[in-house]
Order: structure tokens, then sequence, then C-alpha cells
């Protein structure tokens, strides 16, 4: 009987599907050997795990258009120092990171953070690479 158990979950393994990570490809959406600056008031913030994502309204050839920026998660935010209460809608800020792979997406992913009217700042912790956990 234990034989036939063995072979029957055996069996069931190599049946079932390989598993596959829902995170999503940072050198497919970004280009990772430039990086752009844009400043803008903020439109909205979502503060979150795994990510966290800021609009920012910018001026562009005599419009304002968005910008969707992809940040850290919440839980590295907090331990930054950043908390959902930090930045307000309509804050001034400066944004450093990788810009979209795609010219007409406006999307980056942020390195760096600068609040204009008191200088508060935030930065990829050092060593710290897109898509890895804290620290590593």
């Amino acid at each position: 009987m234990s034989r036939i158990l063995a072979a029957v979950l055996i069996a069931g393994a190599w049946a079932l599907p390989p598993v596959v990570s829902a995170h999503h490809s940072f050198p497919g959406t970004y280009v990772e050997n430039r990086t752009v600056t844009i400043e803008g008031d903020l439109a909205q913030i979502v503060f979150r795990n795994p990510h966290s994502f800021v609009q920012v309204m910018v001026q562009e050839r005599g419009s304002r258009v968005r910008y969707d920026v992809e940040w850290v998660g919440a839980g590295e935010l907090v331990r930054d120092g950043i908390t959902q209460t930090t930045l307000k809608q309509g804050d001034r800020v400066v944004i450093s990171g990788l810009p979209g792979a795609s010219a007409g997406d406006r999307r980056v992913r942020m390195l760096s953070l600068r609040r204009v009217k008191d200088g508060l700042g935030w930065k990829m912790p050092p060593g710290r690479r897109m898509g890895t956990s804290y620290g590593s």
C-alpha cells in the first residue's frame, strides 16, 4: 500500500505545473542604465507592499502630465522613516530614477526623492538593487 501511495504522490508532483513568480521584471519595465529626474506636485500616494507608488504632475512642454512612479514597499519606507503621513498631496518633489522602457509610458522607478519645501529626502539604500529584498 505504501508503494502505491508513494507512486501516486510522485506522479501527482510531476503533473503539477511549475511555480511561476508573479513579480514583474524590472529590466523589462525600466531602462536600468539611465536615470531621469522629474519635478512636480504629488497627485496621489499609494503606500503599500510589495511596492508603493506616487503619481506626480509635471510641467512638460507647456502642459501638465502625470508620471507614475514606482517605489519600494511600505515596510521598507517605514524602516527608512517614511510613513503614510510624511508626504501629502500637493507637495512639490524632485524624483530621480530609472525611466520606463517605453518613452511614452511616463513611468519612473524611484531611486531618490526630495521634498522641495524642507529638503526631506529618501534614497535607495546603498547596495540595494531593484527587485531585491531590503538590505541585500
